[in-house]
């Protein structure tokens, strides 16, 4: 049975890639470390309670003891690293917390790996990875035309993606230091089940339903490629398997949208489901509001090197994606509400920043 520790396996991403990688492949155990901060969820993770597969462990990245602990009890074939705080918006009001998981939480976690990597027999390095899931907002933001590519120089704008750009840096540096066998993945803007409501389309689809105001930065031209988190899924394990380490891979869409089209999809789509004659279409319910602080105006990931060197495509195109990611909300609300009764509670986040 192979054996992956997985961090930050209770959140969006982490928790997509525990549920599709459990429920396709019966020989696998996870062993999923996550702190449960404000956008970690354990409903998320409700249908593999019964699942000895699955070993959820409540802990910090940043705790040695802790990691050291899980590295040698469950020895792992790979580290897959989701933990991060990463919403922007949350970045701005406090960006302390984002350097201390992100960097010194991400370090913490190389430094364990590696130590344990290091005792391990040559059949066992060999084989063994540690995979580091980031950002194309490490990148910056893209004038009209372009795509980022792995050469892409890093230049980011917000403290969360400074905190990632950081954390990359590091995953680098223990491959070309020590040897030891890093891979990095940076990908574009997911979207699709088990979104945390902060993030802009499950935020919309919230709103929207209960006929409030959707709140659009600016003129809603900054521009995002969308991809569905299960097609991310798909591109880490395909990495894991056939990555070369040292390598840096994106992960994107194909699907620009600027995020005022996005809305008004969403709009459009729960107009069709729930159709309301007496107050008509939800595109009404637009609100710009004033930009966030230093926002990116667009990003694009060219993927190419990931579809030509490991086969690697997108499979599900936005229109499917966001289809299927309004059923899945429609069908969800009670996992909706039980997220909602914490903290947050739709506000607008990220104002530190304004001026």
């Amino acid at each position: 049975m192979r054996t992956l520790l997985v961090t930050g396996g209770a959140g969006f991403i982490g928790g997509n890639f525990v549920l599709r990688n459990l429920y396709q492949n019966a020989q696998l155990r996870v062993i999923n470390l996550d702190l449960l901060t404000y956008a970690g969820n354990l409903d998320t993770l409700g249908s593999l309670q019964a699942d000895d597969r699955h070993v959820f462990v409540h802990g910090d990245i940043g705790d040695t003891a802790l990691v050291t602990e899980l590295l040698a009890q469950y020895a792992p074939d790979a580290v897959i690293n989701f933990a991060a705080e990463s919403h922007v918006d949350r970045s701005i009001d406090g960006p302390a917390e984002f350097v201390r998981t992100n960097v010194v939480g991400t370090l913490n976690l190389l430094q364990c790996a590696l130590d344990w990597w290091n005792q391990q027999s040559q059949p066992v390095r060999s084989a063994f990875r540690f995979l580091h899931v980031s950002t194309d907002e490490v990148y910056g933001s893209l004038g009209a035309t372009g795509a980022f590519t792995e050469k892409s120089p890093y230049a980011p704008n917000s403290p969360y993606a400074a905190s990632k750009a950081s954390s990359d840096h590091l995953v680098r540096a223990f491959h070309h230091t020590y040897g030891f066998p890093t891979l990095t993945t940076n990908c574009s803007n997911n979207y699709g089940p088990f979104q945390f409501p902060e993030k802009l389309i499950p935020l919309i689809i919230q709103n929207a339903l209960e006929f409030r105001s959707l709140p659009v930065y600016g003129d809603g031209q900054q521009v995002r490629d969308w991809l569905y988190v299960h097609d991310h899924v798909d591109a880490i394990n395909t990495v894991l398997d056939q990555g070369h380490p040292g390598q840096v891979y994106n992960v994107g869409g194909s699907s620009e949208r600027t995020n005022l089209d996005v809305v008004h999809a969403i709009c459009d789509g729960l107009d069709k489901r729930l159709p309301d004659t007496s107050r008509g279409s939800r595109r009404n319910l637009v609100k710009h509001v004033t930009d966030r602080p230093g926002h990116d105006r667009r990003y694009a990931i060219d993927c190419s090197k990931l579809s030509s060197e490991l086969g690697w495509r997108p499979a599900v195109n936005f229109e499917q994606g966001l289809e299927e990611t309004i059923d899945w909300y429609l069908e969800n609300t009670e996992w909706v509400q039980r997220v909602k009764d914490g903290s947050y509670q739709g506000q607008r986040l990220g104002l530190k920043g304004s001026v």
